[in-house]
């Protein structure tokens, strides 16, 4: 049986389904808040190892995919809701609310709309731009991620804070088939940015997390998310020799949290643990698995592209592990570190759970591209050089 942690009850402020925070912050809280809008103020550089971004890693594709799906689910969403609700929906493509995706608490840093606010019909219309987005098992995975979120609102009995529905869409820039633009999905334990521009999609950052990330009871049982991202994990890590898990391990600690989690857009992360060069054949092919299990939460098209790109880069890949693989509880941290892809992976200490050491019943993964592309920048950037658009 989970055993949650005592609070202090919150009531919900009066009036429809709209949750609000009320209360103060705890000094903590309110210190991380002043340090994340510090950070939001700086310059987008992006992920890099050491400050300087790897110049012409991503290109402007001709080869373009088929995203018209993804526009017209967004134009039918836009299209569901009123001029007044549109007006908080859509954002500039350069406005300051992409890097503005938070997962410490469901009141903060908030913008676009509620879905639990949203009609049925307008809830399934947002839920079909993600769906055109992801494959179908990343988009079930979403959906599970946001059912857990309800059953941990059943579990406390926090249902001031907790629910299915507690997620934010936004669109950034007017939908389109040739011109950029981008969505985003922002709540607790799930974010998803997606910038579009013609055929080429870039999803990250992509973060997705539980707490529990399984539940046997209630109207949610049997949901269970991460099992191949945790599993398949160990199975390359108790495939290396005592030579391969000496580099590939870092530390038996780990880290608390992963390292590129909400505003460290611009972190320095240097490439660390064990080279891909440094594989045998099916060790190599134990990692590409691993790899794809994060990717292939993008619809298959795109994937396989971003598949491409980072095979392009074997060379500069790394994989590096925090803590224990030695039973079949063991809690642990690991990374797959590239030019063009970073996906991190964490066990954690229970915020809504009364665990005060990591366990597996709390997990956060983040999916990043590294030198300037999250969000699409690099390539938004190279699109506006191309047509003058500095210049209009």
């Amino acid at each position: 049986m989970m055993k949650v942690r005592g609070f202090e009850p919150r009531q919900r402020e009066p009036g429809g389904s709209a949750r609000k925070l009320t209360g103060q912050l705890s000094d903590g809280m309110r210190r991380r808040v002043e340090d994340s809008k510090a950070t939001l103020a700086q310059p987008f550089k992006g992920i890099t190892t050491d400050g300087a971004v790897t110049p012409d890693l991503f290109r402007i594709s001709e080869a373009n995919l088929d995203t018209s799906e993804i526009k017209d689910a967004t134009v039918t969403f836009l299209n569901s809701l009123d001029a007044r609700a549109r007006g908080s929906t859509t954002f500039d493509l350069d406005a300051k609310e992409w890097r503005q995706w938070s997962n410490i608490h469901p009141f903060l840093f908030r913008h676009g709309s509620m879905l639990e606010e949203l009609t049925t019909a307008q809830r399934h219309a947002a839920l079909a731009i993600a769906q055109a987005t992801l494959s179908e098992s990343g988009f079930r995975t979403a959906r599970d991620v946001m059912r857990l979120n309800d059953a941990i609102g059943e579990i406390t009995g926090r249902r001031e804070e907790y629910g299915e529905w507690v997620y934010w869409m936004s669109v950034m820039g007017t939908p389109s088939d040739t011109e950029p633009w981008g969505w985003q999905v922002d709540g607790h334990h799930l974010i998803i940015n997606c910038f579009l521009l013609g055929g080429q999609i870039v999803t990250t950052p992509m973060f997705m997390g539980s707490e529990p990330v399984a539940i046997e009871t209630g109207k949610h049982a049997g949901t269970r998310v991460f099992e191949q991202e945790e599993s398949n994990a160990l199975h390359l890590l108790r495939s290396l020799d005592s030579g391969q898990r000496k580099k590939a391990v870092l530390s038996d600690d780990l880290p608390g949290d992963v390292f590129t989690s909400a505003f460290r857009d611009n972190f320095e992360l240097q490439y660390d643990g064990l080279s891909y060069q440094d594989l045998s054949s099916p060790q190599q092919t134990l990692l590409l698995n691993l790899t794809e299990t994060y990717i292939n939460r993008t619809r298959t098209d795109q994937a396989r592209v971003k598949m491409d790109e980072v095979k392009q880069h074997l060379d500069e890949t790394y994989f590096a592990w925090m803590g224990s693989p030695t039973s079949d509880d063991s809690v642990f941290y690991y990374r797959i570190h590239s030019p063009v892809v970073l996906i991190e992976f964490d066990h954690q200490r229970g915020v809504a759970l009364a665990d005060d050491v990591p366990t597996r019943n709390h997990i956060h993964t983040i999916i990043r591209t590294p030198n300037g592309n999250d969000y699409g920048k690099d390539l938004l950037r190279q699109h506006r050089q191309q047509s003058d658009h500095s210049l209009q």
